[in-house]
């Protein structure tokens, strides 16, 4: 039987992950196929039963699903375990299904080579900034902060990662020139938001990484502030891009061209894509 692979989620036609899979199994002349699957909320559960019982090799998960996917799923990874999130599923060899988290790992990765004793700031203590943490926690980063409009979140997310400690956002404008790396995950840059920055960045430490999980636009008002300051600006396609490339090779084995598809989708990006 011919494999086959999806992504789920409403709403889904903005959705890059067709594109890119597409692309990878069709360069590795792998003969599979990945379709993008609305599934309104109501339906959730049968349309896990109906991936399972159609045969489907695994698939992805996007918003609103990630956490409601959980009980349909026979186990889930520690990458997903942490933050109580799923964006990838794998079907086993004995056809059990596994929940993984592959979005921080896909955003450590794009960030190039890094060292274990950087110190690290986040921006944000939502799901995405959850899912990075936990990524950094597991590949053995200590040196953590969280900056965030109010503790509660925060304190939160430290207390469950067991990770960083928190300070103010005013804090991180003033210290900013200790941190090596800045990861911006707040909404703030998009196109539908409001072109503010969440710090200011005339304190940055020179050719600090400065990273934003936005991708549309490519250069966010906070990317194109910190070039100002001679950082090296890293936006979010290549998490997008990278996420999507761990979870093909769960699924086939092979670790696919992913700098290739990051020139691709920098040149062809249009419109306001929201989803995986």
């Amino acid at each position: 039987m011919k494999k086959w692979f999806a992504v789920i989620g409403n709403p889904i036609s903005h959705s890059l992950s067709p594109f890119m899979h597409e692309k990878w199994l069709s360069e590795l002349e792998i003969d599979a196929s990945y379709i993008p699957i609305h599934v309104e909320e109501d339906n959730l559960e049968e349309a896990i039963m109906g991936l399972k019982l159609l045969g489907c090799s695994g698939w992805n998960v996007t918003v609103p699903y990630k956490e409601a996917i959980i009980p349909f799923l026979d186990d889930i990874d520690e990458s997903a375990k942490g933050i109580g999130a799923v964006n990838t599923v794998v079907k086993t060899k004995d056809n059990r299904f596994i929940g993984y988290n592959t979005d921080g790992f896909g955003f450590i990765k794009s960030l190039g080579p890094i060292n274990l004793e950087d110190n690290i700031l986040i921006i944000g203590a939502g799901g995405a900034a959850r899912g990075i943490v936990n990524a950094f926690k597991q590949g053995g980063f200590t040196n953590i902060t969280i900056a965030n409009r109010t503790a509660k979140n925060a304190e939160k997310m430290i207390h469950d990662l067991q990770i960083g400690h928190f300070i103010t956002l005013n804090e991180a404008e003033a210290q900013l020139n200790s941190f090596d790396i800045v990861v911006q995950t707040t909404p703030q840059g998009m196109k539908n938001q409001a072109n503010t920055l969440p710090i200011q960045l005339n304190k940055l430490k020179e050719h600090a990484i400065v990273a934003d999980i936005v991708y549309n636009p490519l250069v966010t008002p906070f990317l194109e502030e910190a070039t100002k300051y001679n950082a090296r600006t890293i936006n979010g396609l290549g998490m997008l891009v990278h996420q999507g490339a761990i979870a093909f090779s769960y699924w086939n084995g092979v670790y696919p061209k992913s700098e290739d598809m990051i020139d691709r989708l920098t040149e062809n990006l249009g419109g306001n894509y929201v989803n995986r």
